[in-house]
């Protein structure tokens, strides 16, 4: 576990799309060896199984879904340091993208994370399909081994079993580029218990992303989600590090006359 967050993130402010919140911010979060793998689908079938009112978020008509595998620390609320056994695990998700109010941000399917603590943690505050998972993270080199098991009943079962690495130079993705709409994302989405849609804003440094290489012996995980991936390659997408800030969910709406 790292207790290493740069606090200087919130003074580098002008690549964002929107000004920071004027609340103050949650909680920590830092992200590591992150795999980004992302496959088109059909946009009728991904708005299926996303909430009525919350409209997809298109790349030149195409609707995309994304599995997102890596390993966090420095994961506490404000004011609390980070702890042993609660503040570093492995976490998986999968993910498309939305847009509100001018706003595009992640809708996310699901949330794996080995920690029993922090799942239920988020599912209290944050409102967050979260589900616990048996996960292994092994670096040997650049290459990263990854497996995850979901062990939640609430949900149906979901595995992940890959090697990924890195494939090239470090870059910072393009405005207007399909790189930077899959990444550059600064809040997520979804509904609340009572069909409420909300917002959560986070912030982060521009991504620096390298092309990744990358082999899946076993991916189940938008099976879980009634989203079946095409039979072709995915984009691919590696980051060795990404420090994010969190905040509080802003309720935005009632979704049930939409």
């Amino acid at each position: 576990m790292q207790n290493d967050f740069p606090d200087g993130i919130l003074n580098e402010t002008a690549h964002r799309p929107w000004p920071l919140p004027g609340s103050p911010w949650l909680m920590t979060q830092s992200w590591h060896n992150l795999l980004f793998a992302h496959w088109p689908v059909d946009a009728n079938k991904v708005r299926a199984r996303i909430p009525p009112g919350l409209p997809l978020d298109l790349f030149d008509g195409q609707a995309w879904i994304g599995v997102v595998p890596f390993r966090m620390t420095n994961v506490a609320p404000r004011f609390v340091p980070a702890l042993p056994l609660v503040s570093a695990f492995a976490e998986l998700n999968v993910r498309t993208y939305v847009t509100v109010g001018g706003k595009p941000g992640v809708y996310f399917f699901s949330l794996d994370a080995e920690s029993s603590m922090a799942v239920a943690a988020a599912r209290s505050f944050l409102r967050l399909p979260y589900f616990t998972a048996e996960m292994n993270v092994r670096c040997d080199g650049t290459l990263v081994h990854y497996s995850s098991h979901r062990t939640d009943s609430s949900a149906a079962p979901a595995d992940l079993v890959a090697q990924y690495q890195p494939a090239g130079p470090i870059y910072e993705p393009l405005p207007g580029t399909l790189d930077h709409f899959l990444t550059e994302r600064y809040c997520l989405y979804n509904v609340d218990s009572r069909f409420r849609a909300y917002r959560l804003d986070i912030h982060h440094l521009p991504w620096k992303l390298q092309r990744a290489e990358a082999t899946f012996a076993t991916n189940t995980m938008t099976d879980a989600a009634g989203v079946r991936l095409p039979s072709i390659a995915p984009l691919l997408h590696f980051a060795r590090r990404q420090d994010a800030l969190a905040w509080a969910p802003e309720t935005l709406q009632s979704l049930q006359s939409s």
